[in-house]
């Protein structure tokens, strides 16, 4: 077993996975240490989950900045080196008829959380953030200042549904909806659009014709619980490797893409 890296996790509600990377670190599944839980939710099952295990916890009141900052009462929530500018030419979380003022909005008070979410973090050096069942997208400003070095990435998420198909809040809903005869789930690195990142591992289920959206929901979740720790393991072992893929479609159009290689042996530290 080597170095054990250090894992902060963010949670929104229960934290089933956030318990089974728990369960993995300490039975030696996975070459790493809890070092904090944070949540926007106050009421999250998974702060006590943390609180059983020893883990230090935090909640950054997610709704108290975004009023605060909507009604102009703490100007100073704003972080310094926020750049509105920068984080719009950044992101992909709007098409193109968005409004500015509804962007500006979002930026602005994503910002202020974010920078009061960091300022609590950096009490707990991590090399490794994960987001299970976390119900915030994050900004270019937070994974500017986690990812301070793209070829190495450091935020990982776990998506109820087979990536590309059906990013968003409810992605077993969704394939529940569309018919779908295949479902799963994929863990992937956070980018700067919804579940867009690229794509670490993936687990699919068959989708029987009696399967109900409940029925999708246990067969899901019991392959979540796996594979997110095969992931973070993958991690720790340093055996994800970054890789930028140039293509050319059928019909001669050049393209590029970032893919993540998992290497047989570990890459070393130079």
């Amino acid at each position: 077993m080597g170095k054990k890296i250090r894992i902060g996790a963010l949670i929104s509600g229960g934290g089933t996975n956030l318990q089974a990377i728990i369960d993995a670190c300490e039975a030696g599944a996975i070459d790493g240490e809890m070092v904090f839980v944070g949540s926007d939710n106050s009421e999250a099952g998974g702060l006590e989950r943390a609180r059983r295990h020893s883990i230090p916890s935090f909640v950054v009141d997610y709704r108290k900045i975004f009023r605060d900052v909507k009604n102009q009462a703490s100007p100073e929530l704003i972080p310094a080196d926020f750049n509105l500018a920068e984080a719009v030419s950044k992101t992909r979380l709007f098409g193109p008829d968005a409004e500015p003022s509804r962007i500006e909005t979002f930026m602005l008070t994503r910002a202020a959380a974010e920078a009061k979410l960091i300022e609590v973090m950096s009490a707990h050096p991590f090399d490794l953030l994960i987001l299970a069942g976390f119900m915030r997208t994050l900004t270019p400003y937070f994974i500017d200042r986690v990812n301070t070095n793209p070829q190495h990435p450091r935020i990982m998420n776990i998506h109820p549904a087979l990536l590309p198909a059906f990013p968003g809040v409810d992605g077993y809903g969704d394939t529940f909806r569309y018919g779908c005869k295949v479902g799963g789930c994929t863990v992937h690195f956070i980018d700067y659009g919804e579940d867009s990142g690229p794509i670490i591992g993936q687990k699919s289920f068959e989708i029987l014709p009696e399967d109900t959206l409940d029925d999708i929901r246990k067969k899901g979740l019991h392959l979540e619980w796996k594979l997110y720790p095969e992931c973070v393991q993958l991690f720790a072992e340093n055996r994800l490797k970054l890789v930028r893929q140039s293509r050319t479609s059928d019909n001669g159009a050049p393209g590029e893409r970032w893919v993540v290689k998992i290497l047989r042996t570990p890459v070393r530290e130079k």
